[in-house]
């Protein structure tokens, strides 16, 4: 199986390369074929670094030279949709960043793409949360627990003060439908404005009733004290608390604690849920590349698709827009 990765600024070298590099190690049947940047030194360095075979700047260029049977793509989110929809019309499987752009529309210009007279182009947006083990393993105690009551997610940053934090926000939304199993039914924004520190700059407070009829609370905070996300998930009889291994965070290698009855059952560590404990096995990033190669050799449909994430891309353009509701 011959990769290709397009993008290799920092997001692709923490996560990506990092990852790609492992599998490349574990699997005997994956080439690291090219890699590819408009800037030609990131992208030789990201070939020395990760064991790419050749670099490139033009990624059409790389794609006739390579004909490669899978692709990575982690650019700009103003670039996603031009270079997903370059790789996508050409038949070629293809893992993508979130956001997989800054709209629906955008979106439904990748889903067309995809969608080729001979089937659906295998594809995979790099939900990464999806991916984490802690948070897979906090899915898996709610489902045994079940069913969900109420979920509260936090995701507070320090001195993020990007005009759009949706395209961050995007991850906690995500987080939350794959927490709850459902997509949301409707939700209710809150903003706090805070223009002294910079255009679109606030806080983002979500109220919101999923489909199985849970409700759930999810607070962005950008420009706050520490850098961490935590989740807490009720059931009857049952309370759990996530602190999501975050980059260099305070919460890093993370921590889940289950109580029932009022008594604590069981408490794991980041360290402990499997693949490893550096930053991009914590945080999901390789087991997401895991989940698509290993998609690919079997031929299976890989997930989450454009589909799948249409609904967190449509909610997150709800609070760029700074609307008050979102129905489903």
């Amino acid at each position: 199986m011959k990769l290709c990765q397009i993008g290799c600024g920092e997001h692709a070298r923490v996560a990506h390369g990092p990852s790609q590099a492992r599998c490349a190690r574990e699997r005997g049947d994956l080439v690291l074929a090219g890699c590819c940047d408009l800037d030609a030194a990131r992208a030789e360095a990201f070939r020395r670094d990760f064991g790419y075979a050749r670099a490139f700047t033009d990624p059409a260029a790389m794609l006739e030279a390579e004909r490669p049977d899978a692709v990575v793509v982690v650019v700009p989110v103003e670039r996603t949709v031009a270079i997903g929809s370059l790789v996508l019309e050409r038949g070629l499987p293809l893992l993508l960043e979130k956001p997989p752009g800054e709209t629906v529309a955008e979106v439904d210009r990748l889903i067309a793409a995809a969608d080729r007279g001979s089937g659906t182009v295998p594809h995979q947006v790099a939900f990464n949360r999806r991916f984490a083990p802690l948070v897979r393993e906090l899915r898996r105690r709610i489902e045994e627990a079940g069913p969900l009551q109420h979920l509260h997610y936090e995701m507070t940053r320090v001195e993020r003060r990007d005009p759009d934090f949706s395209t961050t926000a995007i991850h906690g939304l995500d987080a939350v439908r794959y927490l709850a199993g459902c997509d949301y039914a409707e939700a209710r924004f809150r903003y706090r404005e805070t223009p002294e520190l910079g255009k679109g700059v606030a806080d983002i407070l979500v109220d919101a009733v999923m489909a199985s009829g849970a409700t759930a609370h999810l607070a962005f905070c950008p420009v706050a004290g520490v850098l961490v996300e935590r989740a807490t998930a009720h059931a009857h009889g049952h309370s759990l608390f996530l602190h999501v291994p975050m980059w260099s965070g305070v919460d890093s290698p993370g921590r889940l604690w289950h109580y029932s009855g009022g008594r604590l059952v069981a408490e794991v560590g980041g360290d402990q849920a499997g693949d490893g404990t550096a930053l991009f096995e914590l945080g999901g990033f390789y087991r997401e590349t895991v989940a698509f190669l290993e998609a690919l050799a079997a031929r299976r449909v890989p997930s989450p698709s454009l589909g799948e994430a249409r609904q967190s891309v449509a909610i997150a353009e709800r609070l760029r827009q700074r609307a008050a509701e979102y129905r489903a």
